[in-house]
C-alpha cells in the first residue's frame, strides 16, 4: 500500500494590504527595496472577527466540491492559531464540515515546517492501514500577533489555510523523511504572553528591536538573524540528506519547493546547494510567509502549470521551534 497527495486547495482572506498600503502606513521604509529583496508585494490579512478556522472551513469546503467527503476517514490540523485552547479544532471541524464520526481528529502545533510534517503523519496511517484519505489542513492568521508598529512582520506574514487530499495508492508517491529540532532556539521566535506560563498583560511594555520595530511580549516576536543564521547553516546539508535518505541526487528532482520564507534566503540556499532557478520554486509575490500554509500553495500553484506527469518534489519546511523537515513527493496530476 502507497499513499498519494491527490487534492489541493487554499484560501487567502479577502482583505488584502499591498506594500503601497504598508509605505503609507511606514513613510520613512523603502518598500521598492523590499519588494525586490523579500520578493513579497501583496499579503492578506483576517478581519478582526475572523478566524484561521473560518479560512480552514472555507478551504475545506472547496476541496470537498472534488472529492467525496464520506471517504475521509482522519483530520490532520496543523495550526499555531487554533480556535480554542481546548476542545481540538480538528474535532470542530469535522463537526461543521458533517464528517462521518467514525474517524479521527487531531490538531499539532507546528510552524513552518508543520505542513511536511503533516504529509509524513498522513503517509504513516495510511501505510499502517489506520487510515485510507487523510484530509490535511493547515491554517495560519499569525496578523492576529503582529504589534501595529512591527513593520518588518507586518510586511513578512501573511494568512491562509490550505487543505489537502492524502489518499491510499497502488503506487507509493510519498518517499522518506527526515526531521530536526533544535529547542534551545524557541526563542527566537514566539509570541510569550497568552497561554499558560505568561498570560496576556494588557500593560506589557512596547519594545524597540531591529531597525526601528516595536513588538510587547503579546506579540510575535522573531530575530531574523538568528533565523536566517539557523535556515542558512542547517537546511542545504539537510536537503542534501533528505535526498541520501531517498537515493536520489539534485539531478533527479523535477522541482525543490521550500517554505517560502523570503525569496533573499530561499536564493541563498538554492546557491549554496548549486540547484537551476527554473528547478526552485520561489513564489512569495501575491501572499508572503503563510507559515504552514506556503508549501501546499506553492505545490498547488507549481502543478497548475504542470506539463510532465510523475513529477518529482522535494519539500523542505524550517522554521519556528526551532523546527525543520524534509522529504520527497511525486505528483502525477494537477491538484
Amino acid at each position: 500500500m502507497g499513499a498519494v497527495i491527490t487534492n489541493i486547495e487554499y484560501v487567502f482572506p479577502e482583505q488584502k494590504i499591498s506594500n503601497v498600503d504598508l509605505a503609507n502606513r511606514f513613510p520613512d521604509y523603502d518598500f521598492g527595496k523590499f519588494e525586490e529583496k523579500v520578493g513579497i508585494i501583496n499579503r492578506y490579512w483576517v478581519e478582526d472577527n475572523e478566524t484561521a478556522f473560518d479560512l480552514a472551513k472555507k478551504a475545506c469546503e472547496k476541496l470537498l466540491k472534488k472529492i467525496n467527503k464520506e471517504e475521509i476517514d482522519y483530520i490532520l490540523y496543523c495550526t499555531q492559531s487554533p480556535e480554542y485552547f481546548l476542545p481540538t479544532t480538528a474535532c470542530v471541524l469535522q463537526n461543521h464540515l458533517k464528517l462521518r464520526k467514525d474517524i479521527g481528529a487531531l490538531d499539532f502545533n507546528l510552524g513552518c515546517s508543520g505542513y511536511v510534517y503533516g504529509v509524513s503523519i498522513a503517509k504513516g496511517l495510511i501505510n499502517s492501514g489506520q487510515a485510507k484519505k487523510v484530509l490535511l489542513v493547515t491554517a495560519e492568521t499569525y496578523s492576529k500577533y503582529l504589534h501595529p508598529n512591527d513593520r518588518s512582520n507586518r510586511a513578512i506574514f501573511g494568512d491562509a489555510a490550505a487543505a489537502t487530499l492524502i489518499s491510499n495508492s497502488d503506487k507509493e508517491c510519498i518517499g522518506e523523511f527526515l526531521f530536526g529540532t533544535d529547542g534551545a532556539g524557541y526563542d527566537k521566535l514566539i509570541v510569550k504572553n497568552g497561554c499558560s506560563k505568561s498570560p496576556f498583560d494588557p500593560e506589557a511594555k512596547e519594545v524597540n528591536y531591529g531597525s526601528n520595530n516595536i513588538y510587547t511580549d503579546n506579540h510575535l516576536y522573531m530575530n531574523g538573524p538568528e533565523v536566517f543564521n539557523f535556515t542558512s547553516e542547517v537546511i542545504p546539508n539537510f536537503t542534501k540528506e533528505v535526498l541520501i535518505k531517498n537515493k536520489k541526487e539534485i539531478s533527479d528532482i523535477n522541482q525543490f519547493v521550500f517554505h517560502q520564507a523570503n525569496s533573499f534566503m530561499l536564493n541563498f540556499m538554492r546557491k549554496r546547494l548549486k540547484i537551476d532557478s527554473e528547478k526552485f520554486y520561489i513564489n512569495l509575490e501575491d501572499g508572503g510567509n503563510t507559515v504552514s500554509c506556503t508549501i501546499p500553495i506553492a505545490l498547488k500553484n507549481y502543478s497548475e502549470n504542470m506539463i510532465l506527469k510523475d513529477q518529482e518534489i522535494a519539500i523542505v519546511g524550517f522554521g519556528v521551534g526551532l523546527s525543520w523537515a524534509g522529504g520527497l513527493i511525486t505528483i502525477n496530476n494537477k491538484l
